[in-house]
């Protein structure tokens, strides 16, 4: 694919923001960082539009609580067809983490991810959404 170069006019206060963002992200340079920021709007357009998206669903539980592992595993088999795959992670003797890689259309994975950040026990969860094509 080939490299087009173009000159952007910006206010002060924007180019000032675009840097911190540079920064802040640990790129290179500001033409990193605009091929990011135009991908990630793409992205979420995609994810308005309820395309079919990739993404993975992290979850962070204490299993000892309730019935945490039994309700995660009924709720990923009722989404067996979203969900691609599921990795389970022990970081101490109260704490897990899992990471379950998802495709299906958008609004869909949203509805699993708030489904599973919804059980009780969960401490923390998020979804992350990618273009599948």
């Amino acid at each position: 694919m080939a490299v087009v170069r173009f000159g952007v006019s910006l206010e002060q206060d924007l180019l000032d923001s675009l840097d911190k963002y540079v920064t802040d992200n640990r790129l290179t340079n500001r033409s990193q960082a605009i091929r990011r920021l135009i991908h990630n709007n793409l992205v979420e357009k995609k994810w308005q539009c309820n395309n079919i998206v990739v993404g993975s669903i992290t979850l962070v539980y204490d299993p000892n609580k309730n019935d945490i592992l039994k309700n995660l595993a009924a709720l990923q088999d009722q989404y067996h067809s979203n969900i691609l795959s599921s990795q389970h992670f022990q970081l101490d003797k109260n704490h897990c983490m899992d990471i379950i890689a998802v495709k299906g259309k958008a609004i869909l994975l949203t509805e699993i991810a708030d489904k599973l950040k919804a059980l009780k026990g969960i401490q923390h969860g998020k979804l992350t959404m990618s273009k599948a094509d």
